[in-house]
């Protein structure tokens, strides 16, 4: 597969408008396209896309979702007087017709045909279709929520149909409900849907009682629809993470799709005065990144909403700049999630534990309801209408900081191997350079070398040296290393990192038994997290953390288990300036389990990664350093169930830590944030 990231474009989805008043439609403007586009272009990001031309759907794509009686009405809208266009549109729900809109929304239907099409041929590794009008609100027979067709859902049938895809994941991150893809795949066990949304109790757009937590599909599609309803407006970058880890990546994971879908709405971005939500778009970022490992890395974004066009054009290209593998930012207010998103997130697996493997051990729905569905609806409208006489319209005025600039290192990867190791194109030897300060070589050889004048040794320390310091200064992303003495090594790397800028923070992810230095986690500058099959001693520390697999690695659905609901939190909390992973002889682990673990740490440090490995460990050296330069990591395939006493000593540890680690929480109980959104 090619490394290629597809842009599809085209101005004449501009080229339609409201053309009378209508409070509840005037923010669906054309700009929406323009000023997302213009962002790609000025930041660069559109010249290292493909370009894919687009296509007009044709009647047979738009069938295989609507039925031909809404396709033959809307046919008709082109030759319509505006008298007409108003009447034709009030059979429908917040939308407006236009005499362009029939051609447009082929487009955008046709556009998300185009980006399938190249993703799946393996023309590029993924993409994304800047869309308009946008698709997931319409249904079977009905226009809806400023959409026409459901460029989407069309996709989704399109694949199965022209290239056999087995099972699609569609996740849906816009701030509305996508009822029109809930309702076309509710039965259908091949396409799994998950969608958050602004819901407050029922009270907000769609208004919908099947966009609750509890409608989780039909008949063979039971379990195969997720909803997980906001029921505050104020999300934050906290609780988007919250859900990803711990309820739709391992449901993802364990469906194994065959092709990642994105209804890429981004109201839910702050700013937006739909969503009201204060999520950064930089967060747009890292859940794009956790999504590229699945189905092979083939993931297609097709625009959605968003209409602060401020928010809507960072969103946009935090999202493209990701799909191109460029190192994520900072993640930005991780301070855990709030109680109402805990709420949601309780309900939503407790709804789902008796479906799917990954949840069963997530706590059940108690007797008495918990608030989310015992709100009283007179206190709500009072609460809002207090709101309105307050703020105002408090969303459009929010202010937050421009994204950071992301730079790449003109060096993706760098290798530290012995003579006669290959690894694949595109990583450069390294070896400790000349300038390396005299005073850092003296230390290495007074710390690791007392008793023995081994050069080689002290060869590659320097080099582990120099590599961390050319990471810390960016000039190159990840660095792999094999190592005799691998203990060695890493006391080297982390007292190096450690020392070297009082802001370093590294995060060491050590799987195997081996012996790992804990003293260094003491002051906080180091957090290790070690996945071991034997019992470890009572943890000392906050910042030592053993991870017990009863089998060690060879149950991939635990080790699975613990690193999306144990590790990626802990990271991201932590949110450290380099991640160490290290790699013990003879762990046994999966290589493609390895190849996902490696990926997805690279979302933490800006991409700022090291990977030690024992040298008797060559045979991984291509897959880690493939990983390393961004190229997807396989399918693991369908997850079984994890081992029970895994997954009780992971829940055990779990319960430990999440004093400590807010992230961690997945019950309101566990108390969140302040409950003041």
């Amino acid at each position: 597969m090619k490394m290629g990231t597809a842009l599809i474009y085209d101005e004449e989805m501009t080229k339609y408008k409201l053309l009378w008043v209508d409070p509840a439609c005037k923010i669906e403007v054309p700009e929406r396209l323009t000023v997302s586009h213009e962002a790609l272009v000025q930041s660069g990001l559109a010249d290292r896309c493909v370009s894919i031309p687009v296509r007009e759907a044709t009647d047979a794509d738009i069938l295989l979702v609507h039925s031909e009686e809404y396709l033959e009405a809307v046919k008709k809208t082109p030759y319509m007087t505006l008298e007409d266009l108003k009447e034709f549109t009030l059979q429908y729900g917040d939308v407006y017709f236009h005499p362009n809109i029939y051609h447009c929304a082929k487009l955008a239907a046709g556009a998300a045909l185009q980006l399938v099409d190249s993703v799946m041929t393996g023309k590029v590794r993924n993409g994304m279709a800047l869309v308009r009008p946008p698709g997931h609100h319409s249904m079977r027979s009905a226009a809806n929520g400023f959409c026409v067709f459901n460029n989407v859902a069309i996709a989704a049938r399109y694949a199965k149909q022209k290239y056999g895809v087995k099972r699609v994941l569609i996740v849906d991150w816009d701030v509305h409900h996508g009822q029109g893809v809930q309702y076309s795949f509710e039965d259908d066990p091949s396409v799994l849907y998950f969608s958050w949304h602004r819901y407050e109790h029922q009270k907000f757009w769609p208004q919908l009682r099947e966009s609750d937590f509890d409608s989780v599909g039909k008949d063979e599609g039971a379990g195969f629809n997720i909803n997980v309803p906001w029921n505050k407006v104020g999300m934050q970058n906290s609780d988007y993470l919250s859900i990803f880890c711990h309820l739709l990546l391992p449901v993802a994971y364990e469906f194994n799709p065959d092709l990642v879908l994105v209804c890429a709405g981004f109201d839910s971005a702050i700013g937006d005065p739909e969503g009201e939500m204060c999520a950064t778009p930089d967060i747009f970022a890292h859940l794009t990144h956790l999504l590229m490992n699945l189905a092979g890395g083939k993931l297609c974004a097709v625009l959605e909403g968003g209409y602060n066009l401020t928010s809507l054009a960072q969103s946009v290209c935090q999202t493209v700049q990701t799909l191109h593998g460029d190192p994520a930012p900072p993640p930005a207010n991780l301070d855990g999630p709030c109680k109402s998103a805990l709420e949601s997130l309780h309900c939503v697996r407790s709804a789902h534990r008796q479906y799917w493997s990954c949840l069963k051990h997530a706590a059940d729905l108690p007797t008495c309801e918990i608030s989310t569905k015992r709100i009283k609806v007179a206190e709500e409208e009072e609460e809002k209408t207090l709101d309105k006489g307050e703020e105002g319209n408090s969303a459009e005025e929010k202010v937050w900081p421009e994204p950071p600039k992301r730079v790449t290192p003109t060096i993706r990867t760098a290798v530290v191997l012995p003579d006669g190791v290959t690894c694949p194109d595109g990583c450069k030897h390294f070896s400790s350079s000349d300038d390396l300060d005299p005073l850092i070589v003296s230390k290495l050889k007074e710390n690791f070398l007392k008793d023995a004048d081994d050069s080689d040794a002290l060869s590659t320390l320097s080099s582990l040296a120099a590599l961390v310091e050319k990471v810390e200064k960016n000039e190159i992303c990840t660095g792999l290393a094999l190592v005799r003495d691998i203990s060695m090594a890493t006391m080297c790397v982390v007292q190096h990192a450690a020392s070297a800028h009082l802001r370093n923070r590294v995060l060491v992810v050590c799987v195997g038994d081996g012996k790992v230095p804990s003293h260094v986690t003491e002051d906080g500058k180091t957090l290790v997290v070690q996945f071991s099959n034997k019992e470890s001693e009572e943890q000392k520390c906050k910042y030592y953390i053993p991870v017990c697999l009863k089998k060690g690695y060879s149950d991939v659905s635990g080790f699975m288990h613990a690193v999306l609901g144990l590790l990626l939190p802990l990271g991201y909390e932590y949110d450290p300036t380099l991640v160490l992973l290290v790699r013990m002889s003879d762990v046994g682990l999966c290589e493609i389990v390895w190849q996902q673990l490696t990926s997805l740490l690279q979302g933490l440090a800006q991409g700022h990664m090291l990977v030690l490995m024992q040298d008797g460990e060559k045979e991984c050296v291509g897959p880690t350093a493939s990983s390393l330069l961004r190229y997807p990591a396989p399918s693991l395939g369908q997850l079984l169930a994890p081992l029970p006493e895994d997954v009780a000593s992971i829940e055990s540890l779990r319960h430990r830590l999440k004093a400590d680690w807010k992230l961690l929480q997945t019950t309101a109980q566990e108390t969140g944030r302040g409950d003041e959104l």
